[in-house]
């Protein structure tokens, strides 16, 4: 049952079959054990490094999960600082701010309201994966039994409810600066957690910042209820933002999913920006306050980042896809900024963690900086045709990629960092990435050319050898 509801990077299943209190005791316990020995190697003996901060997003199961996690990670020997209800880049900077043995949130992100889960950090919030410890947690859970009369650990740990939204909303706002413009944005915190983080910080409607009106959209969490459901990068899902922003003539508008890691822009026509696009111009303001700096990005992003990065005097870094891999991406390289398609952006001066609420500060920013509108600023980053992402079902997904290399390896420059990436923007102007599911039979395309004629060209070439495509 375990297997069920530990994935790569988290813990996520439906509720209460097969996640459950029970089975959140025991996961408890499992963090407890794992954190305690990761944060025991690095040598240090600091009274905090015996705790572990825990938040929960506003799902209705989320107060009794998080209570049986919490006394499975007391009942494992470690202390818990209870953040309370909280977005889930509140718990990496808990993490930090207290320097914890790691953190657990209790969320299921974008799922819809039948899921919950867990979102599991080591010490400095570094991500928790099915290669960096989430299998040895699944492992402890495992053994773990609650029926047994004394406890898993020689103590039991202790609960401290902390509330931090001071010290977490100085340092949110740290990356803010209007520079005297006045902005106007509407918020789609899209019945999640963004409806209690953006207020915390930026006041009720914006009123704690000068300059900064805030239309609210979709802030009421209480319910667990989605008017619409909380991934931003499903485009219905935008309409009402779209519609918003257009009718209160705002200069741009934000999307945030469920527990307010990601965020989607649209500017002030209710177009929606590309999150590889806005990388690209938000990589300019960065690379302004440090020079030649290095800024990552996901390696399926549009070639107009490397161009941007370059043109800004910064050292482009190509990541893998996933926020494990982004992350490691700006602590191996010192990258001062990075951004993914997916919403997630990353930010040296938060622990190399991805924040939504950040992501918002420093795109306000660079706007009010820049003295022009959303449209006018990305519109240079936007000037290659992009086919998005496109499903093939494949059964043999290895066999299909080994064709598109034998097809197309003398053409182009060929790399294997995450899927295959076939490059022949110089010679004939077109690009792409083919990646492999982890859960299904499916290949994924991101192509991009220099004209749409050539991009449809491509996709009408490649599509065959990857199997049948799936319909959007």
């Amino acid at each position: 049952m375990l297997g069920n509801v530990f994935k790569a990077y988290d813990v996520r299943s439906t509720y209460p079959d097969p996640l459950n209190e029970a089975l959140a005791w025991r996961i408890g316990a499992g963090c407890a054990l794992h954190l305690l020995e990761d944060a025991a190697r690095s040598g240090d003996r600091t009274p905090m490094l015996q705790n572990i901060v825990v938040g929960r997003d506003m799902r209705l199961s989320s107060p009794s999960l998080s209570r049986s996690l919490i006394e499975g990670i007391t009942e494992g020997g470690a202390s818990v600082v209870d953040v309370g209800v909280v977005d889930t880049p509140f718990v990496y900077f808990a993490v930090n701010h207290l320097d914890c043995a790691g953190g657990v949130m209790n969320t299921a992100s974008h799922n819809p309201p039948q899921y919950n889960g867990f979102k599991i950090s080591k010490r400095h919030a570094k991500p928790v994966g099915a290669d960096t410890g989430l299998d040895e947690i699944r492992r402890r859970a495992a053994m773990a039994d609650k029926t047994r009369k004394t406890p898993i650990s020689e103590k039991i740990g202790r609960v401290e409810q902390r509330d931090l939204w001071d010290a977490y909303a100085q340092h949110v706002l740290s990356f803010l600066d209007l520079g005297g413009r006045s902005l106007k944005v509407v918020v789609d915190a899209s019945n999640g957690m963004a409806g209690t983080a953006v207020p915390k910080v930026f006041g009720p409607r914006g009123d704690a910042i000068d300059g900064l009106e805030i239309v609210e959209l979709y802030f009421e969490n209480d319910k667990g209820e989605f008017v619409h459901p909380p991934d931003p990068l499903v485009k219905a899902n935008l309409r009402d933002l779209q519609e918003t922003v257009r009718r209160e003539k705002a200069d741009l508008g934000l999307c945030f999913d469920g527990d307010g890691d990601r965020c989607m822009v649209v500017d002030e026509r209710g177009e929606i920006v590309g999150c590889d696009h806005l990388t690209a111009w938000l990589a300019g303001a960065f690379l302004a306050k440090n020079p030649g700096a290095a800024i990552a990005y996901d390696l399926r992003s549009s070639k107009s980042v490397e161009e941007a990065i370059r043109f800004a005097g910064g050292k482009p870094v190509r990541g893998r896809v996933g926020h494990v891999f982004m992350k490691a991406a700006l602590a191996e390289t010192g990258a001062v900024f990075g951004g993914e398609l997916s919403g997630h952006f990353y930010f040296r001066d938060n622990f190399n963690c991805d924040s939504g609420l950040i992501a918002m500060a420093t795109t306000l920013s660079a706007l009010a900086a820049s003295g022009k509108r959303m449209s006018e600023v990305i519109a240079p980053m936007a000037a290659y045709p992009q086919s998005g992402e496109i499903n093939f079902n494949v059964e043999d997904k290895d066999g299909a990629l080994a064709a598109l290399e034998e097809t197309y390896g003398a053409r182009g420059d060929l790399d294997d960092l995450d899927g295959l990436t076939i490059d022949c923007f110089e010679n004939e102007g077109w690009w792409c990435n083919v990646r492999k599911s982890n859960t299904e039979p499916l290949l994924r395309l991101n192509a991009e050319a220099r004209t749409q004629d050539l991009l449809d060209a491509v996709v009408e070439d490649i599509s065959p050898m990857l199997g049948e495509m799936v319909a959007h």
